[in-house]
């Protein structure tokens, strides 16, 4: 995902406390590398911290997890917003707004759909954070639509055609194709909507 504020360099940035460093340092090895497959150790060692000092910040590794979905999240809708408005803040706004980051290198797909696909059996709070964030999504798509009795529904139906996207682009390893589908579904919807009949 492409950060959600203008780069700043090493210097220029405030020491980070040990709690922002070790849940910096979880947030890139999660979602890079997924979270099963990324021990407490790793992330001690890499954040540069002592053992008694993460546990005093985090008391168990599902503490971490929960603090890195929540990051993520706001992270991630920072970004979201943002990078609508930049695009014009209407319906057309969305295919060029994920084109952003499902064209950066460091995407790895949805890092909620992701940790439930990881741990939604085990940990309940994994799915409930997911979802939040997923109405939330679904929440700024709507803001993208006119008003009308159609606007939730219509929103509901877009926030699943992009989480395809998502997961298209994931596994493909391209954007292309996913995205070129999400702009016939966007047309064809808002079309519909309109009462129109979508161009060919």
């Amino acid at each position: 995902m492409p950060t959600a504020s203008s780069p700043r360099t090493a210097a220029a940035e405030a020491p980070l406390s040990p709690y922002d460093r070790i849940l910096r340092t979880a947030h890139d090895l999660f979602y890079r590398d997924g979270i099963r497959a990324t021990g407490i150790d790793r992330v001690i060692a890499e954040s540069g911290v002592a053992k008694l000092t993460f546990y005093r910040q985090f008391a168990s590794k599902d503490d971490l997890i929960r603090a890195f979905l929540d990051h993520r999240h706001e992270r991630w809708m920072t970004w979201f917003t943002q990078a609508l408005a930049r695009h014009g803040a209407g319906p057309r706004a969305l295919v060029p707004a994920l084109r952003e980051w499902l064209e950066s290198p460091g995407f790895r797909g949805c890092a909620f759909l992701n940790s439930v696909g990881e741990l939604g059996g085990t940990m309940p709070d994994v799915v409930e954070i997911a979802r939040r964030h997923k109405q939330e999504m679904t929440g700024a798509i709507a803001a993208l639509l006119p008003p009308s009795s159609r606007r939730a529904r219509l929103a509901q139906a877009l926030a699943l055609a992009v989480d395809g996207a998502i997961v298209q682009a994931q596994f493909s390893g391209s954007a292309k194709e996913p995205l070129e589908a999400l702009g016939r579904v966007l047309k064809a919807l808002t079309a519909n909507a309109a009462g129109k009949r979508p161009a060919p």
